[in-house]
């Protein structure tokens, strides 16, 4: 099976989106102060996130309750490696991206395909990583969604 993050085809850019359809977003992130910035950047830009997760059975246990547009992980956890929970995202065609301090050469092989991203990186390349991952956050982003407080707070 391959890891590699694959959304169902259910929406391509350029599709029309539902305006009360709101994205989420799934943190997987053991650094507290990492996970809450990943979380304020998301929200600004109008994407659901719920509390970031530091642990890969908290993030197993979230997935059992909700399915996210997407996840965000790190690579090493609380608990280890997020092999397991990488896995499940897999099984149920939810996309992800790796962000991690971490060399992409310390995942096995199975995860030589899978979007990695090296922290610390600008906010839009994590941002272009969750679109080109996610066909659903890319048809919405297209449709130029934000949230009315991020307007209210920067009307650019």
């Amino acid at each position: 099976m391959s890891l590699a993050s694959r959304e169902p085809d259910t929406f391509s850019v350029g599709d029309s989106v539902d305006s009360s359809w709101r994205p989420s977003c799934m943190i997987v992130e053991d650094q507290a102060l990492i996970g809450l910035a990943l979380e304020a950047y998301l929200e600004d830009l109008g994407i659901a996130v719920g509390e970031p997760l530091s642990s890969a059975a908290a993030a197993l246990d979230r997935l059992d309750k909700h399915t996210p547009t997407v996840a965000i992980l790190d690579y090493t956890l609380k608990d280890g490696p997020c092999i397991t929970l990488i896995r499940r995202l897999a099984e149920h065609g939810i996309p992800f991206v790796i962000y991690s301090g971490h060399d992409p050469s310390v995942a096995p092989r199975e995860l030589r395909n899978v979007p990695w991203i090296t922290k610390p990186c600008d906010r839009e390349v994590l941002l272009a990583a969750l679109i080109r991952a996610a066909p659903a956050l890319a048809a919405w982003s297209s449709q130029g969604f934000v949230d009315p407080a991020v307007k209210e707070r920067d009307p650019r």
